[in-house]
């Protein structure tokens, strides 16, 4: 077992999965229908929630339908047209470098056209330069639904673009306005007798996370549709066509220093640019000629856009290739498999809980409101990866319900452990389709601390530098801080000569922050499997609910600082 110190700071970390916050404007807010309205109020101000109305519900369900569509007709994406930007050699490839002017802006490339490598393109046009998208997919397809954009998140992208930002809370349900936190799943005793024990549903750690953010006059976490995220940043913060679909990288060149790099794709298009950003996942292609890692250390699971597979086939050819991949690539499997869905039900508990999270052992069932009378949930199991689900079959056209049913089983005998669940699970369950249950497995990996995120002209970001557990929530918002870092630290080139300079002291500034985060969501994530041990002892469980409580507001602050 961990020490009690890492233990208490490991689960702490693991509670947080989808709150927090952080926002960059000095005025105080109320919560009024779900979305965020910016006024001028004493510190403490009341915040006042009001259910959903049903034009407010069928604007958000409507909303993210629409944006699905366009996602799926590449809305915003281009093809070839001959004459981009990224086509003229000359304009890089200049013997000493080239000084950067108004009309001779930074010509950026990146590569994945996922939320990371999207917000990594606004910032850097909102800072003036050059910049296109190379994603390999050939459509949006998001895995999960709806995701959080914490208060860190949120001040990045409001320094990024303003209209983004409001078109984020304008779309947003927030989160923050009712209890969040943990639940033991199942009845459970403790060891010998000496003590009470749990009944399953027994809250466990119940969180404020409304409180901490109003006294710092922050904006509170909302949750949006990924497509609809994907649509506000095409439209609001890159030009029209800087997305390139069907548009997979091969490999790099760089052309010496502050001369650019050529970027040669699958179907031998080359492009150039004065810098290339990997924004490209877990597998990036761009991390494994950077690192100079195995020939297999990255393939057509690697699709930033994608976010999941777009179908069962697919699912089933991702989860054998990641596993493949695993090893080249020097990424963990965490030896969880997710299950996840969005479920259109308004919750039975939706007026006193945003969040929950159900443990069990060596699994367990995470909830939250998903806006628009809608959940999202996700079943964490813990099993062997490569994993995959039975096929249909007329006797059982349901092969993930049915078996997601029976882990989190609500009636006697239980799940195979005999343990009989809160009726929680069974709700959201009983309310979600096959079709919209999708299945992964998770992986992170260690901190890029001697491997470095930046090598010449070249740098990552996102997945590709710092993948994590998804318990603290913060995948995507690191990444969205990394976007405008790197923006913030281009700007100040003033010749192309000092571009591996400023990428430099991009990942000095990033690595400190996003490996203490990624190392809290592992050992969040590995202290699950001592759960159901840790929490039963007599003095130790107790203490150990004492000690996540008090630590939340320290643990908070660090998380969700206004400065990256």
């Amino acid at each position: 077992m961990k020490s009690s110190i890492a233990s208490v700071l490991g689960l702490v970390l693991m509670f947080n999965l989808n709150s927090g916050f952080i926002s960059p404007v000095s005025q105080h807010h109320r919560i009024r229908n779900n979305s965020i309205k910016i006024i001028s109020t004493p510190l403490h101000s009341t915040v006042v929630r009001r259910p959903e109305t049903t034009e407010r519900v069928d604007q958000v369900r409507e909303r993210c339908a629409a944006a699905t569509r366009d996602a799926q007709a590449a809305r915003g994406c281009a093809e070839n047209t001959g004459d981009e930007w990224w086509r003229d050699e000359s304009a890089v490839n200049i013997l000493g470098g080239r000084s950067i002017t108004a009309s001779s802006p930074l010509r950026v490339i990146i590569t994945g056209g996922g939320v990371a490598g999207l917000v990594a393109a606004s910032a850097c046009h909102a800072a003036g330069m050059k910049v296109a998208i190379f994603e390999q997919a050939s459509q949006y397809a998001p895995y999960g639904g709806p995701i959080q954009i914490q208060s860190n998140a949120l001040r990045a992208i409001q320094r990024i673009s303003q209209k983004c930002y409001e078109e984020l809370l304008a779309a947003g349900t927030v989160t923050a306005d009712r209890v969040s936190g943990l639940k033991i799943g199942y009845k459970k005793a403790v060891f010998g007798g000496l003590g009470p024990g749990y009944e399953k549903g027994d809250w466990l750690v119940r969180f404020d996370t409304l409180q901490p953010a109003l006294d710092a006059g922050l904006t509170p976490t909302v949750v949006v549709d990924r497509p609809v995220i994907q649509q506000i940043l095409l439209n609001h913060g890159v030009p029209e066509g800087t997305v390139r679909i069907k548009s997979r990288i091969k490999k790099y060149d760089e052309l010496g220093p502050g001369q650019g790099v050529k970027v040669t794709l699958e179907d031998g298009t080359e492009a150039f640019a004065d810098v290339l950003v990997g924004a490209d996942g877990i597998w990036s292609s761009v991390r494994k000629q950077l690192h100079g890692l195995d020939k297999g250390a990255d393939g057509a699971a690697a699709s930033g856009a994608a976010g999941g597979a777009l179908n069962e086939a697919e699912a089933r050819r991702m989860a054998k290739e990641s596993v493949l991949m695993a090893g080249g690539a020097n990424r963990r499997f965490s030896g969880f498999t997710c299950y996840a869905a969005l479920c259109e039900h308004k919750a039975s508990n939706i007026e006193q809980v945003s969040y929950q999270i159900l443990l069990g052992k060596d699994k367990y069932f995470v909830s939250t409101d998903g806006g628009g009378e809608r959940q999202q949930w996700f079943a964490l199991i813990r099993e062997e990866a490569g994993g995959v689900d039975e096929e249909a079959t007329p006797e059982n056209p349901n092969p993930k319900l049915s078996r997601l049913l029976n882990e989190f089983n609500n009636a006697e005998p239980g799940d195979a452990n005999g343990d009989v669940w809160d009726d929680f699970a069974h709700e959201l369950l009983k309310a979600t389709p096959e079709e919209n249950i999708k299945r992964r497995d998770l992986y992170d990996g260690a901190p890029l601390i001697s491997q470095g995120w930046a090598r010449g002209q070249v740098a990552i970001c996102g997945d590709a530098a710092h993948p994590m557990m998804p318990n603290l929530g913060q995948g995507g918002c690191q990444a969205t801080e990394d976007g405008y870092r790197l923006s913030e630290e281009l700007k100040t080139v003033q010749n192309t000569n000092q571009i591996e300079s400023a990428l430099d002291t991009y990942f000095k500034k990033r690595i400190p922050r996003t490996t203490a985060i990624q190392i809290a969501a592992q050992l969040g994530s590995d202290l699950l499997v001592d759960f159901d041990k840790m929490m039963t002892i007599p003095l130790v469980g107790p203490f150990f609910l004492f000690m996540t409580q008090l630590s939340m507001p320290f643990i908070l602050r660090f998380l969700y600082t206004p400065e990256f």
